[in-house]
C-alpha cells in the first residue's frame, strides 16, 4: 500500500513546496507554510483509478444547448428581508450560490446571519443553520436577545462535514450558514480542522451541494491580524460572492462590502448600526455620517463618495498644527497615507500652501475608509481650511482627483453624487470642469467648476 507523503502549503496563496521554508517562495509571506499530508494516490488498474477518469468519448452529463435556450428562472433572486444585505448580493440570494462572509472577531457576523435566517424563515424558506463554534444553547440565547423566535431555523451543532451534507440533503432548506468554514472537519484528510486542506476541500464539497441541490450557501471565515480572509487565496476564488464585514474605530457602524460578487457589481456596501438587540439597516447613511457635522469648525468638508452604486456623503476632517519633532508627522484614518503625502506636495509647490513642515491629520467621520480618487479634492481643500483657520461655507460640498500639476480631474457618476448632495440639502459644490455638464445639475444645486487645486482655494479662500 502507498504511504502518505506530506508536503507544506501557503496559507497566503497555496503554493506547495516539498520542505518547509520561513517564507514562501511564490508570495513573500513569512510563517505562511503548513504541512498537508497528501492522500495516497490508487494504484493503476484498481476501481478507483479507473473510475476518476472517464473513459474517452463518453457523454457528458447534459448536453450543450445554445445560450438563449439555457433556463434562467432557477436562478432567480431571492430576497432575504434586509434590505442592506441584499444590496451587497445584488438584490438577494441566487438558489445554488455559494457566499463567503469574512470580518473579525465579534464584529457580528454570527448575528447579522442569525438575523438574516430568521427573516427568510419568516417567508417560509426553512433554514439549516450549523454552529460548529457554539452548541445550539448558546445560538439559542442569541436568538432570544435579539428578539427572534426561529420557528423555521433549524440549528446543528456539528463539525464533521459529512453529517452536515447528509442533514442538509435530508432537509432541503433555502438557505445554509455555516459558522465556521475553519471548523468544519473531513474525515478523509489527515489533517487538523483550519488547516490549508480542510478549508479547501470543505468549500469543494459544500459548492457542489449548492449547484447539485440548489441551496444557497453561507460560509462563515475568520481573517487574519492582516484583516485578510484566513486560509489560501484559491478559496475566494472558488466561491462566488465575498462579503467583507468591516468597523473602522471601534464605530457602532458595520459594513458590509462584496470584494467579489459573480451575480452582480462587486464595491456594493450594505450600512448596519450595532444596537442591543442586533444589527439595524441604516438606509440613510449620508445622514447617519454628517449627523454630528460642526459647521463652524475649520478642515471639515463634506464629500459625495461612491459606495458601490451609492453615494454616500461624508465629513472628511484635517487638523494641521506645528511640529514638535525633526520629522513631521502624518497620520491617516479612512485615507490613504500615501495619497495624502503626495497631496501635501502638490499644495506646497502648485498652491504656495507651506505644510511639508507642519504636522497633518486627517480623518473620516463615521469610520469609512476612502478608496477613490475623487476624495483627493476635499482632501486637499480639508487641510487647507485647517492650516488657515478658516472654515468653508456649510452649504458647499467637494469632489474631484487631484494630480501632479495641480489640476482637477474629472471622476465616474457625477450626476448620482450631485443628485445626493442637493437631496441633502447643499446648494454648491466644487469639482472638476469636466464634470459640470449642462442640464444634469440638479435644481437648486450650482455647480462651480475649477481647473487646479489653486484656483478652488482662491475662490474659496481669497488666498
Amino acid at each position: 500500500m502507498a504511504k502518505a507523503r506530506s508536503s507544506f502549503v501557503c496559507t497566503a496563496c497555496g503554493a506547495r513546496s516539498p520542505k518547509w521554508l520561513g517564507r514562501c517562495p511564490d508570495c513573500g509571506e513569512w510563517s505562511s507554510l503548513q504541512e498537508e499530508v497528501e492522500r495516497p494516490t490508487p494504484p493503476a488498474g484498481s476501481p478507483r483509478s479507473l473510475g476518476a477518469r472517464p473513459a474517452e468519448g463518453a457523454a457528458p452529463r447534459e448536453a450543450a444547448v445554445p445560450l438563449p435556450q439555457v433556463d434562467a428562472a432557477a436562478a432567480e433572486r431571492v430576497g432575504t428581508g434586509i434590505g442592506e444585505f441584499d444590496r451587497c448580493l445584488g438584490g438577494g440570494l441566487v438558489p445554488g450560490s455559494l457566499v463567503l462572509l469574512g470580518g473579525e472577531p465579534g464584529i457580528g457576523k454570527s448575528t447579522l446571519l442569525l438575523q438574516v435566517s430568521e427573516a427568510l424563515a419568516r417567508r417560509g424558506r426553512p433554514v439549516l443553520y450549523v454552529s460548529g463554534e457554539e452548541s445550539p444553547a448558546q445560538v439559542r440565547l442569541r436568538a432570544g436577545r435579539l428578539g427572534l423566535t426561529g420557528e423555521e431555523v433549524h440549528v446543528l451543532g456539528e463539525t464533521d462535514i459529512d453529517a452536515v451534507l447528509v442533514e442538509a440533503r435530508r432537509l432541503n432548506p433555502a438557505l445554509l450558514v455555516v459558522d465556521s468554514i475553519q471548523v468544519m472537519h473531513d474525515a478523509q484528510l489527515q489533517s487538523a480542522p483550519g488547516t490549508v486542506s480542510q478549508v479547501r476541500q470543505g468549500a469543494d464539497r459544500f459548492l457542489r451541494l449548492a449547484k447539485e441541490t440548489g441551496t444557497a450557501v453561507i460560509l462563515i471565515g475568520h481573517v487574519t491580524k492582516e484583516g485578510s480572509l484566513a486560509g489560501p487565496r484559491t478559496l475566494e476564488h472558488v466561491v462566488d460572492t465575498v462579503l467583507a464585514f468591516e468597523s473602522e474605530g471601534g464605530h457602532v457602524h458595520r459594513l458590509v462590502r462584496a470584494l467579489k460578487n459573480r451575480f452582480g457589481p462587486s464595491g456594493e456596501v450594505g450600512v448596519f448600526e450595532m444596537k442591543g438587540d442586533g444589527l439595524a439597516e441604516v438606509p440613510d447613511a449620508s445622514r447617519l455620517f454628517l449627523a454630528e457635522r460642526r459647521t463652524d469648525t475649520p478642515g471639515s468638508v463634506v464629500f459625495p463618495s461612491m459606495e458601490g452604486t451609492r453615494p454616500v456623503l461624508v465629513e472628511v476632517q484635517a487638523l494641521v498644527s506645528a511640529t514638535a519633532y525633526a520629522q513631521p508627522k502624518r497620520m491617516t484614518l479612512g485615507v490613504d497615507s500615501n495619497r495624502l503625502s503626495m497631496l501635501l506636495a502638490v499644495l506646497e509647490r502648485r498652491a504656495l500652501q507651506h505644510v511639508l513642515d507642519k504636522d497633518v491629520f486627517v480623518n473620516v467621520a463615521g469610520g469609512l475608509r476612502l478608496r477613490e480618487t475623487a476624495s483627493d479634492l476635499p482632501v486637499a481643500l480639508a487641510v487647507v481650511s485647517a492650516l488657515q483657520g478658516r472654515p468653508l461655507p456649510a452649504e458647499v460640498a467637494v469632489f474631484g482627483e487631484v494630480g501632479l500639476s495641480g489640476e482637477i480631474r474629472s471622476v465616474d457618476r457625477g450626476p448620482q453624487r450631485l443628485r445626493e448632495i442637493r437631496q441633502l440639502g447643499f446648494t454648491r459644490c466644487f469639482t472638476a470642469c469636466a464634470n459640470v455638464a449642462p442640464g444634469e445639475a440638479p435644481e437648486g444645486l450650482e455647480v462651480i467648476g475649477v481647473d487646479d487645486v489653486a484656483e478652488a482655494i482662491q475662490r474659496l479662500f481669497g488666498t
